[in-house]
């Protein structure tokens, strides 16, 4: 199963020209992916550079075969009535069980600027790998205090989905909504982190947790984990922002990245970054796993 994740800065490359089909292009030169993962998708945002359109709709007609799933962190409306939205957008062509969109936590903090975020979350079954929860995100830039209470909110989502796959609910009332769900507690957790791997959020997404479905003591803990270490053990992260724009700081950084749940870990067979792109401010990660 190939999964590409991409801060996509509104579709708009550092050349300034808005363009889905660049992303669309980019993404599938990386590798015939499954599973695409996008954040900062924007409708209705004339206001911002190259005055992006409605982009959940270009890319349902870019994808033909995906289901689309736009999880829209804003969702609001201008002095006119004219909806504005932003947010992550997940594509599949896997067969889709369940979708879930979480708001995260936004605590105040009065010395920065910031938006409202949150994650989208899409059960599906890969051939290769069962069922697995595709989870991305897109956490706060600029206040540290939002990023660790969002990235500790991400991590409880995992636990209580692993709760609910050890201990599902009763099995009653077929046909409502209360119907029988699709849990379980492999997961991939990707997106664009807006922090470096020694930002104490990037720990805190990773910090192990007793499996519910095994005796106290029976079993090493469970927990997400960075999947570049597992790929490269022995190299630092491939940059993905700041590779060629320096608006934001004077040195290349990784922020974007890909988390794997225990089981999955083993089966991580590759994870690049695309180093050439210049069609957004963000380089794309792929991973690549299997049997």
């Amino acid at each position: 199963m190939k999964l590409v994740t991409w801060n996509t800065q509104w579709c708009c490359g550092l050349d300034g020209v808005v363009s889905v089909e660049r992303i669309v292009e980019g993404a599938r030169a990386m590798g015939d992916f499954d599973v695409l993962c996008l954040q900062e998708i924007a409708s209705g945002f004339d206001g911002m550079a190259g005055r992006p359109g409605d982009q959940p709709a270009e890319l349902q007609w870019l994808l033909p075969g995906f289901q689309l799933f736009f999880g829209a962190a804003v969702d609001e409306f201008d002095a006119d009535g004219r909806r504005q939205r932003f947010g992550n957008l997940i594509a599949t062509r896997l067969p889709v069980s369940r979708v879930q969109h979480h708001l995260l936590p936004w605590p105040a903090d009065s010395s920065v600027s910031s938006m409202p975020r949150m994650c989208t979350v899409v059960t599906l079954t890969s051939p290769e790998l069962g069922s697995l929860r595709v989870i991305t995100t897109h956490l706060e830039y600029y206040s540290s205090t939002q990023r660790l209470a969002q990235a500790r909110a991400v991590r409880a989502l995992h636990v209580e989905a692993c709760e609910q796959a050890a201990a599902p609910p009763v099995v009653e009332l077929r046909g409502s909504p209360f119907q029988p769900k699709l849990h379980t507690p492999q997961a991939i957790l990707c997106g664009d982190f807006n922090m470096a791997a020694s930002d104490p959020a990037y720990d805190e997404i990773q910090q192990p947790f007793t499996d519910p479905a095994l005796p106290v003591g029976g079993t090493p803990d469970k927990r997400l984990q960075d999947a570049w270490p597992l790929a490269h053990p022995d190299r630092p992260h491939d940059p993905t922002f700041r590779l060629f724009d320096r608006q934001y700081g004077p040195d290349p950084i990784a922020c974007d990245f890909v988390f794997v749940s225990n089981a999955l870990a083993p089966r991580v067979r590759r994870v690049e970054v695309d180093l050439q792109t210049r069609v957004s401010d963000h380089q794309p990660v792929l991973i690549e796993l299997g049997d």
